[in-house]
């Protein structure tokens, strides 16, 4: 189904983190090979967003091949004795670039702002955002992987994995679903980890709704 509100844009940056927010709590970290669901909705949400609205991310192009690099990080230290700073590895994805194409629907959770639910409105108020480079910053998994935005035709230009038919890449955390976006009566006032099994075709990885996945709540 190809929905009327689509927006297509392109991301770049010169380093990317994307992981599990679970493996985030310190020590060595190590990104994913791909955006994940939930940093690719960080970014459109960074863009443009309003409560009255839900952001949904179909699918991502990867354009320029999986690249990692390993870097030496000074981190504060929490434990132990005395106090001062640990040395830790960050694993990152360099030179990256993708193409992503979303879609909006409407926040069900929020029935008090359906004055405000004018299609057409928030479409164009998206598009503005994304030419204009987003409201806010935008980052590529961490905040220290700054990124850019800009407007695309998802699909043109050559890909570094056009010719590749497909890549597995195991289990794999997909995005968080919040009580402000709960779609069911197992989801509501709880926050609820969704995992998948991405598969990429062609460069192309196409999402599954957060309520189409198997949820650990």
């Amino acid at each position: 189904m190809r929905h009327p509100n689509i927006v297509e844009f392109s991301v770049v940056g010169d380093y990317a983190l994307f992981s599990d927010p679970i493996t985030r709590v310190g020590g060595e970290k190590c990104t994913y090979q791909i955006p994940t669901y939930e940093a690719l909705k960080g970014i459109l949400s960074s863009v443009y967003w309003k409560p009255t609205i839900v952001w949904y991310i179909d699918k991502v192009r990867v354009m320029n091949p999986i690249r990692m690099e390993v870097k030496g990080i000074r981190t504060i230290k929490y434990n132990g004795e005395g106090s001062g700073v640990d040395r830790s590895y960050y694993t990152y994805l360099k030179d990256c670039r993708y193409q992503v194409s979303a879609h909006f629907e409407w926040n069900e959770n929020r029935p008090e702002l359906i004055g405000d639910r004018n299609e057409n409105k928030h479409h164009e108020i998206a598009k503005r955002m994304i030419e204009k480079g987003g409201r806010r910053d935008i980052f590529l998994g961490t905040r220290e992987c700054q990124g850019y935005v800009e407007p695309c035709i998802f699909g043109d230009g050559e890909g570094a994995y056009d010719e590749t038919s497909l890549i597995s890449f195991g289990h794999m955390y997909h995005g968080i679903t919040y009580p402000d976006e709960a779609f069911s009566n197992e989801t509501k006032g709880k926050m609820t980890l969704n995992f998948w099994y991405p598969e990429m075709r062609n460069g192309i990885i196409i999402f599954p709704k957060p309520q189409d996945r198997k949820s650990v709540v």
